[in-house]
């Protein structure tokens, strides 16, 4: 596959090549071959001619950007395969050259070499997205007591466990590890109906070749042909829009933290990442950029696809066309996000140094509503509500930290008073989610999925 020079940096070099011109047209031959092998099996063509259509069977034989462009002129790039594959099998068996494509169509082809190559693109997000979530969850693991500061609306707003923050960028990860395999499941069919989905042109043995190419391909057998049921596999592009999505989700936070300003992560570092040569001081999250980028691709497509599922009768005309176009930039970008923030998760810097003077610089008015409760058990919770906003406002204007006025209020114990600005302990319930959370997270994909 040739992509332009700034759709590249938005992938990787793997995904690009699983949708490369030359992957998807090994693919459709792969097809031609299995058909081939089934027919002759169940007696529909002869042995010897499987054996000479098998023979030519490899894309390296071919020109395939003359197939490309002959494909555009055809509206098919399965038209002029079929026709190079005939010529090819004719140069030494002019019988068996007879017998190519018998009772497939171009759909057949496309629609099975995409649900082949889509499995290898599969393999990929799922390889690099157990490599991310076993960095968050080891990350969320270690930092269970980190105090850091949740954020509301672009705000500070109370403390709460790092470790409960990468949980929960795990958590979207870990669900959508399962449902690309249950959907996957269900989408890699393969495409078989002939030229109006009946598969008339092998009549009795239909069924019979289907299952054969099936098993051969390690491909579904649907119970009929798909040609624009496409229900499915929309499903499952969506899927990996949806872990886009979820990617942006991470890159934006991880983006955010770290800030000049803020400080709490940092990318790795290393020659010629991240760095500026005017301005030193600065350390660019270059995974974050590019996870954000890939990321805010995939609606316009996901949009896309849906858009072309109002195909015509048992043929599209235009939208099957765009579908199959739009198909591959999910992957490439799904996995140029997913790799960079693998890489980056890989070798995280944190600071929990940067995290608590964060904290501290806030006055311990975070720990608000924590001393608003104490208060509330001795002078009721209207007065304490009302004492809290008092010397919320104090401390601002006098720049000291609200412990020390609570500790002068009435009813207040030292002791709790100090517990309660306690960072880490203010950290507890949130380390006590992720806990939980983390032994979900921790469990098994059910067999049944995969």
């Amino acid at each position: 596959m040739s992509v332009a020079l700034f759709d590249g940096f938005l992938s990787s070099p793997e995904m690009i090549a699983v949708f490369d011109d030359g992957a998807i047209v090994q693919a459709m031959f792969d097809f031609e071959q299995a058909l081939a092998a089934a027919q002759a099996a169940h007696g529909v063509i002869p042995d010897g001619a499987a054996r000479a259509i098998a023979g030519v069977c490899k894309a390296p034989l071919y020109d395939i950007p003359a197939l490309v462009r002959a494909g555009r002129r055809a509206g098919s790039l399965a038209i002029p395969l079929v026709k190079e594959l005939t010529a090819a099998v004719a140069l030494y068996d002019q019988e068996a050259s007879t017998f190519v494509h018998r009772g497939s169509t171009s759909q057949d082809v496309l629609d099975s070499a995409m649900a082949l190559v889509t499995r290898e693109a599969l393999a990929l997000l799922e390889r690099d997205l157990d490599r991310l979530i076993e960095s968050l969850l080891a990350l969320a693991e270690r930092h269970l007591d980190t105090p850091v500061l949740a954020r509301t609306l672009m705000q500070p707003a109370q403390v709460s466990s790092f470790g409960l923050k990468a949980a929960q960028w795990a958590a979207p990860l870990v669900r959508a590890r399962r449902r690309l395999r249950a959907t996957a499941h269900d989408a890699l069919q393969l495409q078989l109906g002939g030229a109006v989905g009946t598969r008339s042109a092998l009549g009795e043995h239909g069924d019979e070749v289907a299952s054969h190419m099936a098993a051969a391909l390690g491909l579904g057998n649907p119970p009929a042909a798909w040609h624009t049921q496409r229900d499915e596999w929309v499903r499952l592009g969506l899927e990996v829009a949806l872990l886009s999505a979820s990617l942006g989700k991470i890159a934006t936070d991880l983006a955010l933290m770290a800030q000049g300003e803020v400080g709490e992560l940092a990318e790795p570092s290393g020659a010629g990442r991240g760095g500026s040569s005017a301005m030193p001081h600065k350390r660019n999250p270059v995974a974050a950029m590019t996870a954000l980028a890939a990321s805010s691709r995939t609606p316009q497509v996901a949009a896309a696809l849906l858009g072309s599922m109002g195909q015509q009768h048992e043929r599209g005309l235009g939208n099957w066309q765009a579908e199959l176009a739009e198909w591959p930039t999910l992957f490439l970008s799904a996995h140029g996000a997913l790799a960079a923030l693998a890489e980056a998760f890989g070798a995280l810097e944190v600071n929990p140094a940067r995290m608590r003077a964060n904290i501290d610089s806030l006055q311990g008015l975070v720990f608000a509503e924590g001393a608003a409760a104490m208060l509330a058990e001795t002078i009721g919770r209207p007065a304490a509500h009302a004492l809290l906003e008092s010397l919320s406002r104090q401390a601002l204007a006098e720049g000291v930290h609200l412990a020390a006025l609570v500790r002068q209020a009435e009813g207040a114990d030292p002791a709790r008073v100090d517990a309660l600005f306690d960072p880490v302990h203010a950290a507890q319930p949130g380390a006590a989610t992720a806990r939980a959370l983390l032994a979900q997270l921790r469990q098994p994909i059910d067999e049944d999925t995969r």
